[in-house]
């Protein structure tokens, strides 16, 4: 197996290898590797030392920043305070000052004390507690050897572990699923002790031995799960459950957040109290010595284990899982489902998890009630996509004074504090984020400032220009000190002054008049810059020009902005007035072309549009600017510049929707057939032909098949979210209209 090393991250550290209780579902006593019989039942001191120093030298070797020590068992507590004490001693001096050191115990709790919880307080040890519900569900199970309840024990562990000292220690509940047990009464009884997390988890079973259904439905744990879901979501979801807060960070793009589900790749080792290095514990479920490795802490790196096969097996993520799981829709979210679930005798690991309905079902289950809500409205609604992508420009601009962190001087902090002031003075504030180009100069000014590029800090200086523009748009008299370069003074979407009797950097002050504003230059006579036609141009002043109206909206004409070139083909120089006339007369018949073949989203486009650039030839890609931009060479015939318009329209909606939301994971890992080519694609290339072809429908009826037949295609691709598959029903909704 080819490929990097994934370092450990997590380290499951066995204590004691014998329990005080006797569960009759139990992975280490109950099931296949009985290995534990020929172990020391508490680890040695030397065993200690050497999985320290392992440790420690793994995190450095790696630069890791930080690691995780599960004490686990048997249950952990048997092994006494002294031991568990030396255990924190040790690990806490090998990783000071060399990693954080994230320390955890898992316990079923009957040993818990104040002389334990005071020891994991001083070394920040959180506890987790194993508990599968009400006393009925959990005396199903977790019974002492003798048959009495353990219940009443561990419900004091909880009582100790909620007492104010001891509360930032609580790590949450474990249980385990029983679909035999009510799962109503199972969450309520758990979320009534208000754990910081609760965590589900199904029964280590294989397709050797299978997990008990009762009623013999194929998605009894699904159903189970799914009702505890309905319980926890209709009581406004108080208790964060791992399970399901990890179908939602999938299905949204994100990572999985327990081993159980997704495809990431595994980062966990576990050291026996022999000393011995094992794969991850569950393993010991599906047959004898299925998680041995050969290694051990005294003669061994936490390195050889990585590299060992079965380690890498776990770490190829889609091509680790069967075909059949590779072809699935839900693959991103279930992964899978658990590795050791997947065994059996016949094709070892090669198969689908033995609850592999269950999970498709959960997955769906949990998408079908909450996908509605996890979707942002930006990809059903234009307006709140430019909200949204405003909202976007803010972040940069509030990246971009932390970035600077103080170095912009004076200058920067008058402008910041009124770009303060500004954020709560009505929607000033909103025409310089909603101007197109201000994203392209926030995103080249942050990048310029991390590369330390020489003369970063004078493009982030250029923040009172837009503030400026905004002041006199909106014919507020503050007034605004800010640069000009060369004795050109550029104030973005009106355009561009040259100063009288300076060639010369500088600064100046604008202020807005009634009639437009004045720049005052120290030692000068002030200017009046009068903002009162759509095409004038004086012998100083060069105004971004305005087209359309009458029915067509209005559109600036951007061919000064220096950010303009942003769209991967050259952008025309300034267009003279007959040139300028053209591009009027010609939207004005586009726009009427456009209106009759897709009067829908012609409204749309008129709503969200602002700023059209020429480009000298070639077709625009899409490039860092912001929403409401287009960059087109002027076609020769309005029905051309028509296409071109609700082309360059579709593509940039798209893209804005992908700065917002994500619409697809794991790109480019599967391929698919595109109807308009012969070679497959990623999702990516698939869902932007679709997109664009569904748009263009009015005038390309062929397009408008290949698209119902890649919208066929994306209803089963594994790397669609759920923000995506809700565009596809926007999509379906949209042929549907004709």
């Amino acid at each position: 197996m080819t490929g990097p090393l994934v370092p450990f991250r997590e380290i499951v550290l066995k204590v004691h290898s014998r329990c005080d209780l006797a569960c009759d579902h139990c992975y280490i006593y109950e099931h296949a590797d009985q290995s534990w019989r020929t172990r020391p039942k508490a680890i040695s001191d030397e065993a200690i030392s050497w999985t320290a120093l392992r440790l420690a030298e793994h995190a450095k070797s790696h630069a890791l920043p930080s690691v995780s020590v599960i004490l686990h068992g048997g249950e952990p507590l048997l092994a006494g305070p002294e031991r568990l004490r030396r255990i924190c001693e040790e690990l806490t001096a090998a990783l000071d000052s060399v990693a954080s050191l994230d320390l955890r115990i898992h316990t079923n709790g009957l040993q818990l004390s104040h002389r334990y919880l005071d020891l994991f307080d001083a070394y920040d040890v959180k506890v987790g507690i194993s508990l599968d519900g009400d006393r009925l569900a959990n005396d199903r199970h977790r019974r002492f050897a003798d048959g009495r309840t353990s219940h009443p024990l561990v419900l004091r562990a909880v009582d100790l572990l909620c007492e104010e000292r001891y509360r930032h220690l609580y790590l949450g509940l474990l249980c385990t699923v029983d679909v035999a047990n009510d799962p109503v009464a199972v969450y309520d009884a758990l979320a009534e002790l208000e754990p910081p997390r609760i965590d589900f988890l199904l029964p280590h079973a294989t397709w050797d031995d299978p997990p008990a259904r009762p009623d013999g439905s194929p998605t009894a744990y699904a159903e189970w799960l799914l009702r505890i879901y309905d319980r926890w979501d209709g009581q406004g979801r108080k208790v964060p459950v791992r399970l399901f807060e990890s179908v939602f960070s999938t299905l949204a793009g994100g990572p999985s957040l327990t081993e159980s589900l997704g495809l990431a790749p595994t980062d966990l080792v576990v050291v026996e109290t022999d000393g011995t290095l094992e794969q991850v514990d569950s393993l010991k479920s599906a047959y004898d010595g299925a998680a041995a490795t050969g290694f051990d802490v005294f003669s061994h790196a936490f390195d050889d284990v990585a590299a060992h096969p079965g380690v890498r097996a776990r770490q190829l993520g889609l091509a680790g899982v069967s075909a059949t799981c590779r072809r699935c829709p839900v693959v991103r979210s279930c992964g899978g489902g658990l590795y050791t679930h997947r065994y059996s005798s016949r094709n070892d690991f090669d198969n689908t998890s033995v609850y592999c309905a269950d999970l498709e079902a959960l997955i769906r289950g949990i998408e079908q009630r909450a996908g509605a809500g996890a979707v942002p409205a930006a990809v059903t609604e234009p307006g709140a996509l430019m909200a949204e992508h405003q909202d976007v420009t803010r972040t940069l601009l509030a990246e971009l004074n932390e970035e600077l962190g103080g170095r912009g001087g004076e200058a920067w902090a008058e402008a910041w504090e009124l770009t303060c002031e500004l954020e709560g003075r009505g929607d000033l504030l909103d025409e310089v984020c909603g101007h197109p180009y201000t994203y392209t100069w926030l995103q080249d000014t942050l990048a310029a400032l991390r590369e330390e590029r020489q003369g970063a800090l004078a493009l982030a200086l250029r923040l009172p220009s837009y503030l400026a523009a905004a002041l006199v748009t909106g014919r507020d008299a503050t007034p605004v000190r800010l640069p000009h370069e060369g004795g050109r003074l550029r104030l973005p979407t009106l355009g561009e002054l040259r100063l009288r009797g300076t060639a010369d950097d500088g600064s100046a002050e604008v202020r807005a008049v009634e009639e437009g504003f004045l720049v005052a230059v120290d030692g000068a006579e002030p200017q009046l810059v009068r903002l009162d036609g759509r095409h004038g141009e004086g012998s100083d002043w060069r105004p971004v020009r305005t087209l359309g109206g009458d029915g067509v909206p209005l559109l600036r004409l951007d061919d000064i902005d220096p950010y303009r070139d942003c769209f991967g083909a050259p952008v025309r120089g300034r267009l003279d007035a007959r040139e300028t006339a053209v591009w009027d007369e010609r939207l004005t018949e586009a726009w009427a072309v456009l209106a009759d073949a897709a009067p829908q989203q012609a409204a749309e486009a008129g709503e969200c549009l602002s700023t059209l650039t020429p480009l000298l030839s070639g077709e625009a890609s899409l490039r860092a600017h912001g929403f409401g931009a287009l960059g087109l060479a002027l076609p020769e015939t309005a029905g051309g510049l028509a296409v071109a318009l609700l082309r360059g329209f579709r593509r940039a909606k798209l893209h804005a929707l992908l700065e917002v939301t994500d619409l697809h994971a794991q790109d480019g890992w599967w391929s698919h057939p595109a109807p308009w080519q012969d070679e497959e694609v990623p999702v990516s290339e698939l869902l932007a032909g679709a997109y664009e072809r569904v748009g263009l429908a009015p005038f390309d009826p062929e397009g408008a098949d290949q698209a119902m037949r890649a919208l066929t295609t994306l209803e089963s691709a594994p790397e669609l979210t759920v923000s995506g598959h809700r565009l596809l029903d926007e999509l379906r909704k949209e042929c549907g209209r004709g």
